[in-house]
């Protein structure tokens, strides 16, 4: 009998051992559609977040866009399309957007090869924005950015038939302001992201005054996409 307890006794100890351990219970911000993310925005250039979207000319070829928005003012910074866009060229966009708007504190995404790519860590770490990563498989933890995914899916590009990739970078384009300066948004009670008008920049005013914060990617005379060695270095 005794050797009979003290066998169900260890039974019980091995049973309670192989129990997970109980998890901290980790910062996060469920939304009613079931989507959640782990920092909430608190104010303009406080969390960015940017993705890709799938599209396609007439002819079956592939085009990519960029989507960066704020996640708290709800406003698209960036439509990027392009066929083919690495590490290079979202620093590339980063920066363009980052010389008018300012530098976020962070920037969320999810773990695809552009955004987890070495040149771009570092490149971020310089200008002093920090990298929130979702979990692997979980896109709803990007839910302002999938969710705006939606929107320029179904408001946009399921509508449009595009012949060539400058045929889809204009409409895009126009489409974009037109989200943050017409579009009603039910969370910032059916008003647009950016109402305001945007006055032209000044020659010159953002270059100086951004400059010495961070590095630009490339210069005056530069292609478009190619990099500044000093950008990365």
């Amino acid at each position: 009998m005794a050797s009979g307890q003290g066998s169900s006794a260890a039974d019980l100890a091995t049973r309670r051992a192989e129990v997970p351990q109980k998890q901290r219970p980790r910062g996060r911000l469920w939304f009613g559609d079931g989507s959640c993310i782990r920092l909430r925005p608190e104010r303009a250039n406080h969390v960015w977040s940017y993705d890709f979207v799938k599209a396609m000319t007439h002819d079956g070829r592939a085009l990519r866009i960029l989507v960066l928005i704020d996640e708290y003012t709800r406003e698209c910074l960036a439509l990027r399309v392009v066929r083919g866009l690495g590490s290079l060229q979202v620093i590339d966009t980063l920066a363009d957007v980052m010389l008018v708007r300012g530098i976020p504190e962070h920037i969320r995404s999810d773990n695809g090869p552009e955004f987890i790519a070495e040149e771009l860590r570092k490149w971020l770490g310089k200008v002093g924005t920090r990298t929130l990563y979702i979990e692997p498989g979980s896109p709803w933890e990007n839910g302002y950015c999938e969710s705006f995914n939606g929107k320029l899916r179904d408001e946009f590009l399921n509508g449009e038939i595009f012949y060539s990739l400058k045929e889809a970078q204009i409409p895009t384009e126009r489409w974009r302001v037109e989200y943050n300066t017409e579009r009603p948004h039910s969370a910032l009670g059916y008003r647009p992201p950016a109402p305001q008008a945007i006055l032209p920049q000044q020659p010159g005013h953002g270059d100086m005054e951004n400059a010495s914060r961070f590095p630009h990617p490339h210069t005056p005379g530069d292609h478009y996409g190619q990099m500044s060695n000093e950008a990365l270095h």
